[in-house]
């Protein structure tokens, strides 16, 4: 009796947000062709995917956003938010996001299955309904958030394992307005990348920001010997320089014997993962990703930690949401994007994009996430669901 009355009250609405009960969740899947192979330390990608979710209220306000970058696994993250997260979110209160949040949670319990699976579909509900609380209350995620900037510079994940010249890309992403560049190296020798960022650096400039990133690619000696070999690169951070299965103590020790600044955050499951990155001294910057995590209910926790620790925050990729996110707090650092070859739905399937102005992307005013969508840009990709 007490479970059956306990379910009752947490499904139930409140009067003031009778309006914003959710009627209806609908799913798109998006999936583009890129026009060539991109190569990071480990990986390949040909493919960007997404999935964007649109939340109907009863009083007609609509939440809508896309989350994740998924390929492989596009079909089953969408069966995960239609067949388990959905039913336990119609009928509640759209408004009441930690509770939507909560009921969501369990689609991330399974053990047998990628745990990231379950929180991408988390994610794309959770910020779709972000987006609908936003617009119920006419304000602009990023000022709902904290309001405390409305621009942060944009860099470009890119130096990717190509034939293209490096000082060709450099020029490019300048072109594009770009402030600088978040550099992939770990897939050589500590020699050959650190050649390779030089070559960056030189191609840019001085006044153009240079990150880099292993994904995990180095061993703690090859990291410290990279760190020593590119000094004169003018470095701003050094992100995932070390393999997963010791990262936390590497990530720290390197810390502390070269000076450099570390970033990670964006491998991490949870607020929690990200507050042992902190508590262990291992890093310098979380980039901890929404879209990956659960949505922004499990990123602002993470940047609420942040704070006690004096650590500054950043997000991998996903501009749409990131840059809501870190403009909303007094420690964000950069929106990540990508060229748009690497990254087409972002450059393509925002009608709004505002244009960068010295390096900088201003956020729009409208409210929640502001973006205008291209209905036919969807169309053009839209990959068909079981059921559709």
């Amino acid at each position: 009796m007490t479970n059956q009355r306990s379910a009752t009250v947490a499904n139930s609405s409140s009067p003031d947000g009778a309006g914003m009960r959710i009627d209806s969740i609908d799913i798109t899947a998006i999936r583009v062709p890129l026009k060539r192979i991109y190569r990071g330390s480990y990986y390949q990608m040909s493919h960007r995917s997404t999935l964007l979710c649109r939340v109907t209220t009863q009083s007609g306000i609509v939440g809508e956003a896309w989350a994740g970058d998924e390929d492989a696994a596009l079909l089953e993250i969408a069966a995960i938010v239609r067949q388990e997260i959905v039913p336990k979110l119609l009928g509640r209160d759209a408004s009441q996001v930690e509770a939507c949040w909560q009921a969501a949670r369990p689609a991330t319990f399974n053990i047998l299955r990628d745990r990231r699976l379950g929180l991408v579909a988390c994610a794309c509900v959770d910020t779709a309904l972000w987006d609908a609380l936003g617009k119920s209350a006419g304000l602009p995620l990023w000022k709902l958030w904290g309001g405390f900037r409305s621009a942060l510079p944009m860099i470009a994940i890119g130096g990717y394992y190509d034939d293209i010249p490096i000082a060709d890309e450099m020029e490019q992403l300048r072109k594009l307005g770009l402030a600088g560049i978040k550099f992939k190296v770990g897939g050589r020798s500590p020699a050959e990348d650190a050649a390779r960022v030089l070559t960056a650096r030189r191609a840019a400039g001085a006044d153009f920001v240079i990150c880099v990133d292993a994904n995990q690619g180095y061993s703690y000696r090859e990291a410290r010997e990279f760190v020593r070999l590119a000094t004169e690169a003018d470095i701003y951070w050094f992100e995932e320089p070390c393999h997963w299965d010791n990262d936390k103590v590497h990530m720290r020790d390197l810390r502390a014997t070269t000076g450099i600044r570390v970033c990670a955050g964006q491998s991490e499951f949870s607020a929690t993962a990200c507050r042992e990155l902190m508590s262990i001294g291992a890093i310098d910057v979380c980039n901890f990703d929404a879209s990956w995590s659960g949505g922004p209910t499990e990123w602002r926790r993470a940047a609420a930690a942040s704070m006690t620790f004096g650590i500054q925050m950043g997000h991998h990729e996903e501009p749409q949401v990131a840059s809501h996110l870190l403009c909303s707090i007094p420690n964000g650092t950069f929106v990540e994007c990508f060229h748009p070859d690497r990254d087409p739905i972002w450059w393509n399937l925002v009608a709004n994009r505002p244009k960068l102005v010295n390096g900088m992307l201003t956020l729009p005013n409208g409210p929640g996430l502001g973006w205008e969508i291209d209905r036919g840009y969807v169309a053009r990709y839209r990959v068909p669901l079981s059921g559709d």
